[in-house]
């Protein structure tokens, strides 16, 4: 497994978290049991609140809570970070963990594509868009929100809790 991290700056619209977005590359084998064995791993560390669906194709954000995504199939290209971010390539088997505040939007995909969210302590989650307004509410709400315990891949070692101190 390879971490890379990214780092988003507030853009005025989407805004980001000092916290990096993480990517787990090949964080786990290709199985046809693949979405279950993410959704387990995830509720192991106390990632969950699960659902299994895509990933929006615009721009958005969660202001009260961190985020796991598990791409179980397929292959997509994100746009992370808002506008000025970064756009990268995931394939089932990565697994992105997002700080609350941090934009991601589906770029194109394969038909096959599906991932598995989740969130720390079963959170609920919010999704904004950067409309006028939003703001500084969400900020307050991002700045709130907790760093979670474990990693939703790793648990208590590695991952957030080397990259998120």
């Amino acid at each position: 497994m390879e971490i890379q991290h990214y780092h988003f700056k507030d853009n005025g619209v989407i805004p980001n978290n000092s916290l990096p977005l993480l990517v787990y590359k090949f964080a786990f084998p290709v199985s046809d049991s693949l979405a279950d064995v993410m959704e387990e791993t995830f509720a192991s560390h106390n990632w969950t609140n699960s659902w299994r669906n895509g990933v929006f194709p615009y721009h958005h954000y969660h202001s009260i809570t961190h985020e796991v995504l598990g791409v179980y199939s397929g292959q997509a290209q994100l746009h992370l970070g808002g506008e000025q971010g970064e756009k990268i390539d995931v394939e089932a088997g990565d697994v992105l963990v997002i700080p609350a505040g941090v934009g991601h939007k589906k770029i194109a995909a394969s038909a096959d594509f599906g991932v598995i969210g989740a969130y720390p302590d079963g959170k609920d989650y919010d999704v904004l868009t950067g409309k006028e307004g939003e703001r500084p509410r969400a900020d307050e709400r991002i700045a709130a929100v907790p760093r979670p315990e474990t990693d939703p891949v790793l648990g208590k070692e590695g991952g957030i809790a080397e990259y998120w101190k």
